[in-house]
């Protein structure tokens, strides 16, 4: 008779834990542009290597959000684009009683973090099947990019705030 009234208790509490879920990790979007083959092909530089990464959040409905990891990897030789790989790994999380203040690091951290790995492989895995050595992206410290935007976001609400009253000569 205890074991049955307990069974309902725990079923309300285990329901009010919080919990965090991944409900889908997808490609949502990969291109490859060689805009200058095949001539640049035949040139021996070593080439320069720039890469950008993005982080956006949108919310689905409520507790859940799509996350969408972005890279843009250029490689140039001289001045000239050897190839061009936008990707974006993205993924559906799920947060139930989660306290609010909590959600957004979360968003802005454990997420990406848990996206990066597979935008890594696929941006090496496009690289390699165009014919190049693969690229593989150092590792991102999510928590360090997510306090420096936060940092700017206050900078920004700071200047804005002051900007009316501060005069400065041109």
């Amino acid at each position: 008779m205890t074991e049955q009234s307990s069974a309902p208790q725990e079923s309300t509490e285990q329901s009010k834990e919080p919990g965090f879920r991944i409900q889908r990790i997808y490609l949502k979007d990969l291109s490859l542009e060689q805009p200058n083959a095949p001539q640049i092909l035949l040139v021996a530089s070593e080439p320069q290597v720039q890469v950008e990464i993005d982080i956006a959040v949108a919310p689905l409905s409520d507790g859940i959000f799509e996350v969408a990891l972005s890279s843009t990897v250029t490689a140039k030789v001289d001045t000239k684009v050897l190839f061009l790989v936008e990707a974006k790994q993205a993924g559906i999380f799920e947060f139930s009683n989660i306290p609010v203040e909590q959600i957004d690091p979360m968003l802005g951290i454990a997420c990406p973090t848990i996206l990066y790995p597979y935008l890594r492989s696929n941006i090496a895995d496009i690289i390699s099947r165009a014919g190049f050595q693969p690229i593989h992206l150092n590792e991102i410290n999510f928590h360090g990019m997510y306090e420096h935007r936060l940092m700017q976001a206050q900078q920004a609400a700071a200047a804005k705030d002051g900007a009316p009253t501060e005069s400065k000569p041109h």
